[in-house]
């Protein structure tokens, strides 16, 4: 994964944004919407974007196309930098391969102990019964 390559081919637009702010919200775009093609990127790598496809196969459009958006601030180049930070975020998360788990068995005194509770907790229901007639 190059970074530096990855954020050239990042798309970006600015969208009017909703919320509080009164009439300078309806004067301006400050929302920001990210746009990445994964398909056609050059910055990734065969297996990283076959990765990206199945981990974030909600996020993506038919054309597997990321839309990222961020209006969190009234600033279009602050949420610019959100939403760039989330996208790094978001690639590097999707890009990783799971550890395979290693199967283990619990140990012999975790067994043990176990059973033990588990007569315990037997034995105290038991004595809560009323005596037989």
């Amino acid at each position: 994964m190059k970074t530096e390559i990855l954020l050239k081919e990042l798309q970006f637009k600015a969208i009017r944004s909703s919320g509080p702010g009164g009439q300078h919200v309806n004067k301006t775009a400050s929302k920001i919407e990210l746009q990445f093609n994964i398909a056609t990127s050059e910055g990734l790598s065969d297996i990283e974007k076959q990765q990206l496809k199945k981990n974030l196969q909600s996020r993506l459009t038919q054309e597997d196309v990321l839309i990222l958006q961020c209006g969190d601030t009234r600033s279009q180049h602050r949420n610019k930098t959100i939403v760039t930070k989330r996208f790094l975020s978001l690639i590097e998360v999707g890009v990783k391969i799971p550890k395979r788990r290693k199967k283990t068995k619990p140990s012999k005194s975790a067994i043990e102990k176990r059973l033990r509770q588990k007569k315990q907790q037997a034995l105290k229901k038991q004595q809560r019964k009323p005596p037989p007639l």
